[in-house]
Formats: structure tokens, C-alpha cells, sequence
């Protein structure tokens, strides 16, 4: 059958999962922030704009615990960005060259990606453990201080969930960059070097242009990831030293699950997605002008 609704035809079974999974939870998110949804409750009635306007109304019940929330969700996601933009872009450089046993490192460095977010949070929560765990008894055996509160006390708690999120994700990023970093003609690297260009210069001119669709996409996806980090928080600090790093996403499911609150939880999610949004918006604008 030929004709104008043959692809649509094709289509199909990908717009109605993409309609199912995708268009319908997100307008009934929406839907959701504008009502006072609880769930124990018989009726849930329209409120508008309020759930919205709550977020920014100093007076109301989650304007405090919003903010920190947001406040935890840039510092994680200041902290971890940039390393895991320049980290797996040297691991890559580096495996990208001919050495022996280069097919093996790349699978060690991608191994830790494997894993599930469950099992990374309850190995390094136990081996975080102040009193137990094994990178604190490895300090004392070093003369170093053995009574760092990697999961209690600020700023450890940083260092430890922006350290595990590297150590985890970093792999998957350098995956990226080496498969970038293949695609870019060999010929560009040897005109470079008969023009009497240094490493420094065939990397800023040569491999930097070349990888700037991969750069957008690995800045970009990183930003998204950090911003929605939940799991590492949830498992490894619970939120301590007291919720200081409990996340925006964290927030928003004991809102929504615990406290049965799901309108205003609602409303946090399509802000928080508003807000990505704009940063998203923002880096395709900034590389579109580097680019120009």
C-alpha cells in the first residue's frame, strides 16, 4: 500500500507509545499541579496557579524546604559537571591511542556504568561508613585521619555523592568522546603536523572543533542527569547532615509519596523541568554562537 498515510502508518506504533509514556504523564503532571491532590482524600479541588505561586511565597509551607532543595540540586550540579565534561575527554584522548591492551581499559573504565544506582549507593554507603568503612581504616593504615564524615558532615557529604556520581558516569561520557573522537579524520591530524603544529594546537584546533556535537550532547545530558540526581542521595546521605543534600527530586517524591501531597509536588516538577529547559536552551544557544 502506497499513498500520503504510509508513513504515518510506520509511525504509529512509536506515537502511541511516545502518546502512552510520554504526552499523557506529562499533562497529567500538569493537570496534577493544578489541583490540591491528596490522596486520601475524596475530593481534590482546582487551585490554580497556587501550588506554583507557593514555590516563590516566602510564608508557605514549602517555600523553605523548595529552596534547599534547589540550593543542594546546583551544588551537586556545579561540582560534578565540569568533571564529568574534562575527566572522561582525557580518558578518552588517552584510549583513543594505540597501546597494549587498550580494548581492556576501555571495558574498566565503562564497567562501573553497569551497575545499577541501588547497588553503587549501598556499596559506598558501607564502604563511606565513619566508623566501618574501609576508606576510612584505609586513611589510618596511611597516618591519615580515620574519622571523616564522608555520609554526615558537610563538606564530605559533597565529596562523597560528587565523588561516586564521577567514579560511576565517568565511563559512559569517555564512551561518547571516543566514539567522537574516531569520526574526526586522521588527514586534519597529519596536515596539523606538517604545518609544524603542537599537541596543544592539533587539540585546540583539530579535535575541540571536531567534537563540538559530541561536547554539546555529553554538556547537555550531564546537566539533565546531575540536576535529577536522586538515587545517590537517597541511599548513600539520606539527606544529611539533615537535608542539606536532599535534592530537588528528593523533595519532590517525599512530597508526593510520603505526604501525599501530590499537587505541589506536581507543580516542582514541571518548575524544575521549566528550569533544565532554559539551561538547555541556553547551551544550544551559547555553542550556536561559538560556532557562528
Amino acid at each position: 500500500m502506497h499513498g500520503r498515510a504510509t508513513p504515518y502508518l510506520f509511525l504509529l506504533p512509536y506515537l502511541l507509545v511516545f502518546g502512552v509514556f510520554g504526552l499523557l504523564p506529562i499533562g497529567l503532571g500538569v493537570w496534577l499541579s493544578l489541583h490540591q491532590w491528596d490522596f486520601s482524600l475524596p475530593n481534590k479541588p482546582f487551585t490554580g496557579l497556587d501550588n506554583y505561586l507557593e514555590l516563590f511565597q516566602p510564608d508557605s509551607l514549602v517555600y523553605g524546604d523548595w529552596w534547599e532543595s534547589v540550593r543542594a540540586t546546583a551544588i551537586f550540579t556545579v561540582a560534578s559537571v565540569p568533571l564529568l565534561v574534562v575527566l572522561p575527554l582525557g580518558i578518552a584522548l588517552l584510549l583513543n591511542r594505540e597501546f597494549p591492551g587498550r580494548t581492556f581499559f576501555r571495558a574498566v573504565y565503562f564497567a562501573p556504568y553497569v551497575l545499577g544506582v541501588a547497588v553503587i549507593g549501598l556499596l559506598w554507603r558501607f564502604l563511606l561508613d565513619a566508623n566501618l568503612g574501609f576508606v576510612n581504616a584505609l586513611l589510618g593504615e596511611l597516618g591519615l585521619p580515620a574519622d571523616t564524615p564522608w555520609l554526615t558532615g558537610t563538606p564530605y557529604v559533597w565529596v562523597s555523592l560528587v565523588g561516586v556520581t564521577v567514579w560511576w558516569t565517568c565511563g559512559f561520557n569517555a564512551v561518547i568522546y571516543l566514539a567522537g573522537l574516531q569520526d574526526i579524520p586522521a588527514e586534519l591530524y597529519e596536515a596539523a603536523k606538517v604545518d609544524g603544529a603542537s599537541a596543544w594546537a592539533r587539540f585546540r584546533h583539530v579535535t575541540l572543533p571536531g567534537l563540538r556535537p559530541v561536547l554539546l550532547f555529553v554538556i547537555t545530558t550531564t546537566i539533565l542527569a546531575s540536576a535529577n540526581m536522586f538515587g545517590q542521595s537517597y541511599l548513600i546521605t539520606q539527606g544529611a547532615p539533615g537535608t542539606e543534600t536532599r535534592t530537588v527530586v528528593s523533595y519532590i517524591v517525599s512530597l508526593g509519596l510520603g505526604s501525599n501531597d501530590a499537587g505541589r509536588a506536581a507543580a516542582m516538577s514541571v518548575t524544575l523541568t521549566l528550569m533544565l529547559a532554559l539551561v538547555s536552551v541556553a547551551n544550544f544557544r551559547l555553542f550556536r554562537y561559538q560556532e557562528d
